[in-house]
């Protein structure tokens, strides 16, 4: 048996089983239980360094009075 026809027909079988648990491991390991606390922090990675404004505030209002020059 040459070489190219021992390395497809191991590709056909033991390979294709080895990538086929390697996958399902990878699913079962990125949704157990004990995971939930790091995808969510890992989702809120965008938002760590947001300020929120101060709703409270009426900056944008008592800018916009001085340029229109009444107060």
């Amino acid at each position: 048996m040459d070489t190219y026809s021992w390395m497809r027909q191991f590709a056909d079988s033991w390979m294709l089983l080895a990538m086929t648990l390697f996958f399902l491991g990878v699913i079962l390991w990125a949704f157990r239980p004990g995971s939930r606390e790091t995808h969510s922090d890992t989702s809120n990675i965008p938002f760590r360094n947001d300020t929120s404004p101060n709703r409270n505030s009426t900056e944008g209002d008592s800018d916009r009075m001085k340029i229109g020059g009444a107060q």
